[in-house]
């Protein structure tokens, strides 16, 4: 199945960041004293009213829970071919799959992110949505079809870094740059989801807090839940 996106605007590269700061550690609290802060928005008052809908999850997965999740996702991906025009054109360099099925560790580890990001009971979108990025490869700024997608997304980050941007969709002066570090999860929730456009940067453009994060090949493994 495609990748279920709508895409809605393309923006110009937001001004720089004001200083305000806001993360989640691995177990959902407050950054530590001393930690680099994951999210930088426009405002602080962004990061205030946005603080319950974004979230960043560091080492969320160990390096033994990757390896297993790549171990069944490999073998499918290397019978596809790297795409350059999405059917909306929403992806540049990108292979994906979905998949229904896991082993026992990766079972595990997908129960943690639904438990996490998901309340109890509530529906999720059928197979799990894997997206391959290719090194020279992006995601242009989108915003999911609220005809497929709930009002939660929760992905994993596997192999790479990678810079997340997120810019109001009728005020492009208000952004987030979320810093998505390998085996972390990252949550969108509500006026996130559908407000803002969402996009993963080019290598070439992958900067946080004027700091470059190198860009290399990059796997998400996607959660999402039903539309009410």
């Amino acid at each position: 199945m495609r990748l279920l996106l709508s895409v809605w605007t393309r923006l110009q590269r937001p001004p720089a960041p004001t200083g305000a700061r806001l993360g989640s550690g691995a177990r959902g609290g407050p950054l530590a004293a001393g930690d680099e802060a994951l999210i930088r928005g426009s405002s602080p008052e962004l990061l205030r009213d946005l603080g319950s809908q974004v979230e960043v999850k560091t080492a969320f997965i160990t390096e033994e829970e990757e390896a297993a999740l790549l171990g069944e996702l490999e073998p499918g991906l290397r019978k596809k071919r790297y795409e350059f025009n999405h059917w909306d054109d929403a992806i540049h360099g990108y292979r994906e799959t979905e998949r229904e099925r896991w082993g026992g560790a990766c079972e595990e580890v997908l129960s943690r992110v639904r438990s996490v990001a998901f309340p109890e009971g509530c529906s999720l979108l059928g197979p799990v949505h894997v997206l391959d990025l290719d090194k020279t490869g992006y995601i242009k700024p989108h915003i999911d079809s609220v005809k497929f997608c709930g009002s939660t997304i929760a992905g994993l980050s596997l192999l790479s870094d990678s810079i997340m941007r997120l810019v109001r969709e009728d005020a492009k002066n208000h952004w987030l740059d979320l810093l998505l570090p390998r085996r972390s999860l990252y949550i969108l929730r509500d006026q996130a989801r559908f407000s803002f456009t969402h996009e993963i940067l080019k290598d070439e453009e992958s900067v946080f807090n004027g700091e470059r994060v190198p860009r290399q090949r990059r796997i998400s493994v996607i959660c999402r839940n039903l539309p009410d």
